[in-house]
């Protein structure tokens, strides 16, 4: 293999960043399910720590470790 390929992927910030967004995804849907999209609203913009409130969160961190994920980094020679 050429010393000048660059390998992408693989790497652990963007599978943990898609781990956290298909959690939060999971719960978020759960949610809906359960208590309809009325009730998720209402939840969501209340005063309250909520569960919505906290995959709202994950899935941002997890975006977040994706972006990390994807930047570019030079290789020390």
């Amino acid at each position: 293999m050429s010393h000048e390929y660059h390998r992408r992927g693989r790497n652990w910030f963007t599978a943990i960043g898609l781990m956290f967004c298909v959690m939060a995804t999971i719960v978020l849907i759960q949610q809906l399910l359960i208590w309809g999209p009325e009730f998720v609203e209402d939840f969501l913009f209340n005063g309250d720590v909520t569960n919505e409130k906290v995959s709202m969160g994950m899935l941002a961190f997890g975006i977040f470790m994706v972006a990390l994920g994807f930047r570019k980094h030079e290789q020390k020679r």
